[in-house]
């Protein structure tokens, strides 16, 4: 579904993607990791369109993405949930679900029922602010705004971050749902194994800006976990 070949990225004179090559398969979750620093986001924010590359190609069902801008990239079919979640948090749970309808091709105008029907709690509180909202109703509401969009793609980064266990639990049977259950391909950050695990099919290890390790997640060896992930 998204191929990226020998993808190069700089901030200003730092070399930051080093000819890094990633593929994530149809219908299965796809986790990077690395540690902090390595180049995870920075290649997240490259797929969206918020940083520029300086070289390689980038093949998202068949179209080259790297052609677009990153409001056509939403529309094309990637639904993102960014570090740090970037919720509007003066705005309703409602208005910051609705941001992600003018993305939709089917010009839908009303929230999908199926998005309160995930994450119940964000149908309870659909007239509370963002910003008064805990930090994983947040992070459901930043998920819930991303499937508003109705993506092929899901890509998250980080999503269990700052995040109390029983939300993280929650967050982990989503992505089981919506991956095993309805095809949707993801892509996402993370730094806690257990979590990884669970979600995904395929693993992607970067080291220094660079693809150091591929597989499906049953090959994630303990010598793998203790040269690239153990800090």
């Amino acid at each position: 579904m998204l191929t990226i070949e020998n993808l190069n990225q700089f901030y200003g004179e730092s070399h930051t993607l080093w000819d890094l090559n990633l593929h994530v398969e149809e219908g299965k979750c796809t986790v990077l990791m690395g540690r902090n620093g390595v180049g995870k986001t920075t290649l997240l924010s490259c797929i969206m369109g918020l940083l520029p590359i300086k070289s390689g190609s980038a093949q998202f069902m068949g179209q080259s993405l790297f052609d677009h801008s990153a409001e056509k990239r939403a529309s094309m079919g990637i639904g993102y949930v960014p570090q740090g979640r970037q919720i509007f948090p003066a705005m309703t749970v409602e208005e910051n679900l609705q941001i992600g309808l003018s993305a939709r091709q089917d010009k839908l105008k009303k929230i999908p029922d199926y998005i309160y029907e995930l994450f119940p709690v964000l149908k309870e509180m659909i007239n509370r602010r963002g910003g008064d909202l805990s930090g994983g109703q947040q992070q459901q509401l930043a998920i819930g705004r991303a499937l508003v969009v109705d993506p092929k793609l899901l890509i998250l980064d980080e999503p269990t971050e700052g995040i109390q266990p029983n939300v993280v639990q929650e967050i982990g049977d989503i992505i089981c749902k919506l991956n095993r259950e309805t095809g949707l391909t993801v892509l996402l950050v993370e730094q806690k194994l257990p979590f990884a695990r669970k979600v995904a099919d395929n693993f992607c290890i970067m080291e220094r800006g660079k693809n150091v390790a591929t597989g499906d997640i049953s090959e994630l060896s303990e010598e793998l976990i203790k040269e690239y992930l153990t800090v």
